[in-house]
């Protein structure tokens, strides 16, 4: 895996709107004295909820609040895909390639964000409605293939498929989430194989 690294290009500064450095406070009178280094996850993502991306102003900020060493800050925001170190579009397509959804053809739901958005990924589509990335498991493995897109699942997933949700939320449009093929929550597929039958208990 490739080195996240944070944007050449960076905001002269960044400051947390008053509700949400509230929201951080919030989050740092949840743990004991001393350890409001705790809060640090949850203080970068009210920060991307407000400027979209972690910038390296924001890291600096969240550093200052939380009191801790800014490589600390920067450490969590390149560990975790779900922060964005650079511009992302309206709609950020998170495209799983562990090793279930490529069994089960995550490839072609790459290829399909190649045609719909950008041919290399972390690239924002001309029309600046959607980025994509690779990421790791994104938790639903037995609904492979899956992409998560901004906070909404899409799940048992073609490249046909994948190319139509894009198209639908570029129209304005809000495609169903979860299943794509009626499957509900994690049943198998074609509905239940076992404990079928209703026994009648003798008296």
């Amino acid at each position: 895996m490739s080195v996240r690294r944070l944007h050449e290009e960076q905001p002269e500064s960044f400051a947390f709107s008053a509700e949400n450095l509230a929201r951080v406070d919030a989050w740092i009178a949840k743990f004991p004295a001393g350890r409001q280094a705790s809060a640090v996850i949850s203080a970068l993502w009210i920060g991307q909820e407000q400027e979209g991306w972690v910038t390296k102003p924001m890291i600096e900020e969240v550093a200052r609040i939380l009191a801790m060493p800014s490589i600390r800050v920067l450490e969590v925001a390149t560990f975790y895909t779900m922060f964005h170190l650079a511009p992302v579009g309206k709609h950020h397509v998170q495209v799983c390639t562990t090793t279930p959804c490529w069994l089960r053809g995550s490839d072609e739901v790459v290829k399909a964000c190649k045609r719909h958005i950008a041919d290399k990924p972390h690239t924002v589509s001309a029309d600046g409605e959607f980025s994509w990335e690779e990421v790791e498991c994104l938790g639903a493995c037995v609904n492979a293939p899956m992409v998560l897109i901004n906070s909404d699942p899409y799940e048992d997933l073609t490249g046909e498929k994948a190319g139509e949700i894009i198209e639908a939320l570029r129209r304005g449009e809000h495609p169903q989430t979860g299943s794509q093929i009626g499957r509900h929550s994690s049943e198998p597929e074609g509905g239940p194989t076992t404990l079928i039958s209703i026994v009648k208990e003798k008296v």
